[in-house]
């Protein structure tokens, strides 16, 4: 498919430029100006609507297709929660507005949603404070990390190992090196880490454990009350990746079971877009001690109802994303929280659940499932068996594209060989889920009498299999035109 670019026509217009505020630059100064019309593509309204219709018709979406993403929780998210951050006062509120004179009094309904979320996600966590400035997940796992150091620091604590479960979420051990820190790999037992485990490898230098619960494999660690008891001894700091927190929210707070720090993705969790570099949002929570760390500037409300940014914070890490983070994102899982309350937030998780098994269950005959327990939200197979036949994890990945699904993550986490992790998240419904596991199941048994058809797929997308290696070597930035 040709780019806007290449389709471009000289002369062909589609919109009549608006005339310039300040054609003669009175205002701005003379080196700012445009000494030439930018390189714009020239095509009709007609060309440009086509064009991006068409594009998006190659793209699989929620909005389009299963999405099974393995530890990405890609659910479908509400049209209402975009209605609501569209609103005008929300979206052209200037991110600088509250800085201003006066810009607190016009921007107090923006500045009270952030402190609603705030509050709702203390409690739906079992936080004392949250900050949502952080951007992704990745970059609240960094803050979390850069908030335990601070408390280390303060407290006179000479810590310099954290401590990375094999069955934790995949960027926990680069966060803790980025953060400074040496990474200590802690071997998971049936799945699980266990109290004898944890004790081989903690020590006094130990300052924190990273954990994803429910993990990787889809378990929930089941021996929390004797980890936290373990840590807290040495004081160790225990973190929750909130990567997989969509099977939980509503029935376990994560702070009543002793963890310090939590991050959240609120393009996870709380139904707000992601995929395709954003926008994410990676909020952390903490307990009491930890909360004089936080990220600064802080949104309070005072005692007369009105709200402001406190930046008399000493002890604060600073601020670690340009003014306060993805506001939009804000409003719509504040929407997301609203709409569902108390008991909805406890029925997603539930639905979320209760789709993961009934899909284990289902396919359990023709993968391989390591770990028999109940799985949580998620569950990993392996599709090991059909090694034999050379068909691959890969290769059914591949020929799901064909059927219309998008493939469940492959090839990790790693402690599983031939690994396929599914999560069909809440928002599926049973239809859904029979038709994907009816498909793939037909997959499986072609891999044991026709594997070549494996091979070749996909056959139906607009780009069939590519030398994934040489594509990110040899990359073609511009076209041939």
């Amino acid at each position: 498919m040709k780019t806007v670019f290449a389709k471009s026509v000289s002369g062909r217009l589609g919109v009549m430029p608006a005339t310039p505020a300040d054609p003669a630059g009175k205002f701005l100064p003379a080196s700012l100006l445009r000494k030439k019309a930018p390189a714009l593509p020239e095509l009709s309204e007609l060309d440009v609507v086509r064009h991006f219709t068409a594009l998006s018709t190659l793209n699989f979406s929620v909005d389009g297709n299963f999405y099974p993403l393995g530890s990405c929780t890609m659910k479908f998210n509400p049209k209402a929660g975009e209605l609501v951050a569209a609103l005008p006062r929300f979206a052209n509120a200037h991110p600088l507005l509250p800085q201003l004179p006066e810009g607190e009094e016009l921007a107090q309904g923006s500045l009270q949603a952030v402190w609603e979320l705030e509050k709702s996600l203390c409690e739906i966590n079992g936080m004392n404070a949250f900050t949502l400035q952080p951007m992704a997940g990745a970059q609240g796992e960094l803050t979390g990390a850069l908030l335990i150091a601070a408390y280390h620091k303060a407290a006179g604590n000479k810590k310099n190992k954290i401590i990375c479960p094999d069955s934790a979420h995949g960027t926990n051990p680069a966060t803790a090196a980025l953060a400074g820190y040496e990474v200590i790999n802690l071997e998971s037992q049936g799945g699980l880490i266990t109290p004898e485990a944890l004790a081989n490898v903690l020590d006094d230098g130990v300052a924190a454990l990273m954990m994803t619960c429910p993990n990787t494999l889809g378990l929930f660690e089941r021996h929390l009350p004797a980890l936290v008891e373990k840590l807290h001894a040495v004081d160790a700091l225990l973190y929750y990746d909130g990567a997989n927190l969509n099977a939980v929210m509503g029935r376990m707070r994560v702070g009543d079971v002793g963890f310090d720090v939590v991050h959240v993705n609120l393009h996870k969790t709380m139904s707000t877009p992601h995929g395709g570099g954003g926008p994410g949002s990676g909020p952390v929570g903490v307990s009491e001690r930890l909360t004089p760390f936080l990220p600064g500037p802080r949104v309070v409300k005072d005692p007369d109802g009105r709200f402001r940014l406190k930046t008399d914070l000493p002890q604060s890490i600073g601020q670690v994303t340009p003014f306060y983070g993805h506001f939009g994102v804000f409003v719509k899982a504040l929407a997301y929280i609203i709409r569902l309350g108390k008991s909805g937030l406890a029925r997603a998780s539930d639905y979320a659940v209760l789709n993961a098994n009934y899909m284990r269950k289902r396919l359990e005959e023709y993968l391989d499932v390591p770990y028999t327990d109940l799985c949580m939200h998620e569950f990993a197979a392996s599709a090991s068996r059909y090694a034999k036949h050379g068909v691959h994890a890969l290769d059914i990945a591949k020929a799901l594209l064909d059927k219309g699904c998008h493939a469940p993550t492959i090839y990790f986490p790693l402690i599983v060989k031939e690994c396929l992790m599914i999560e069909p998240t809440e928002t599926e419904n049973k239809e859904t889920l029979d038709a994907f596991c009816d498909d793939l199941i037909a997959l499986l048994q072609e891999a044991e009498k026709k594997p070549e058809k494996l091979h070749a797929a996909p056959v139906t997308m607009p780009v069939r299999r590519l030398d994934e290696t040489k594509a990110a070597r040899d990359m073609v930035l511009k076209e041939n035109v």
